[in-house]
């Protein structure tokens, strides 16, 4: 049977002339030479491709430590322009921590009618408490308000000479961390308002607003300047690769009469736009980190001295992952623009 299958002849069952027996698809062997060979090849193109691109990436860092002061000038312009731009993302960061804060600690006021003693004043503190966009309530008497005004007012002698009090009965709610969005509170207030104890309610957070327009207006100025800021650092870096272009035009265009594409003489200046936005990156985060620490205290001990529990943001690690990330960019992008415009100019005579 097995020299059957590898082809050879079985006489037939009636004495007559032996025919040959083929073996099934099934049974023969799968020649395997082809693909392993090719994907051999493939195997040794990408090795040989990630070997040429980390000798490149090298060698373009080693051209920016042969020539320190020029590199050391180019990453500094372009870390000033990096900070800049982390500066005002801070900024805008800490003052939306800020305005979180105020937000949260609105409170509404609401005074009741000359005629609402403190017991009925107490019950419908206690049924206002039952809401669930309610936080916390409190009430103020007439006897305790005229003892606060009359302790932080500076009229005491005035409010001495009247014969009754004038102070109305106040209740003071504190709305809950999931009811601080403007149409949650504007709901609360005509709420408040349909109470026949209340005579006025007040919340007091049209300041709150205006601060927090203001920050989205310089949300958006930051977004434009922050525009600007990344097209400079493409133009600094395209002419910091454009110079180097000029230096070695001799060499570029040898290599081109020898046959290489404009793929292969591109590579090592973008890997050189690629370090230069790294490291420009690591230098703007450490101006800022300095920055930050050196503000941090000042500022944290001004916002105690409010009672405040305010704290100076600094870049995440996937904040500072992403800034690195578009610095890089930034620096090969520019490189490409430069490359794709100054290599079809440069043409051997």
């Amino acid at each position: 049977m097995l020299k059957a299958i590898q082809g050879g002849s079985k006489k037939s069952p009636r004495g007559g002339r032996a025919r040959p027996v083929y073996p099934s698809p099934s049974s023969r062997p799968i020649d395997n030479t082809q693909t392993r060979k090719a994907g051999g090849r493939w195997r040794d193109k990408f090795n040989a491709y990630l070997e040429l691109n980390r000798h490149e990436l090298f060698v373009s860092l080693e051209r920016l430590v042969d020539t320190p002061f020029s590199s050391l000038m180019t990453i500094g312009v372009l870390a000033a322009a990096l900070t800049l731009a982390i500066s005002f993302y801070l900024v805008v960061a800490n003052l939306n921590q800020l305005t979180l804060g105020l937000q949260s600690t609105s409170q509404i006021s609401l005074f009741l009618r000359d005629e609402v003693q403190d017991g009925h004043a107490r019950k419908l503190a206690e049924k206002i408490q039952l809401n669930p966009d309610v936080q916390q309530t409190g009430m103020i008497s007439k006897a305790q308000g005229m003892q606060d005004f009359l302790a932080y007012s500076g009229f005491a002698e005035a409010i001495q000479a009247l014969e009754s009090n004038p102070l109305p009965i106040v209740i003071q709610v504190q709305p809950a961390s999931s009811a601080t969005e403007p149409r949650q509170l504007e709901k609360l207030l005509a709420e408040f308002r349909q109470y026949v104890e209340v005579d006025r309610v007040i919340l007091d957070m049209g300041w709150a607003q205006r601060l927090r327009a203001l920050i989205e207006l310089f949300e958006q100025a930051v977004m434009v300047l922050s525009i600007f800021l990344a097209a400079g650092v493409l133009l600094i870096i395209a002419s910091t690769i454009r110079q180097e272009l000029h230096k070695r035009r001799d060499e570029i265009i040898i290599c081109k009469l020898i046959g290489a594409t404009d793929g292969f003489i591109r590579r090592p200046f973008i890997f050189t736009g690629f370090w230069l936005g790294f490291f420009s990156a690591i230098m703007a985060w450490f101006v800022v980190a300095v920055m930050v620490l050196a503000l941090k205290n000042p500022i944290e001990n001004l916002s105690g001295q409010y009672d405040g529990n305010f704290h100076v943001l600094f870049l995440s690690y996937p904040e500072t992952f992403i800034f690195f990330i578009v610095a890089s960019t930034l620096g090969v992008t520019g490189s490409w623009m430069i490359l794709q415009i100054q290599l079809r100019q440069l043409i051997p005579e």
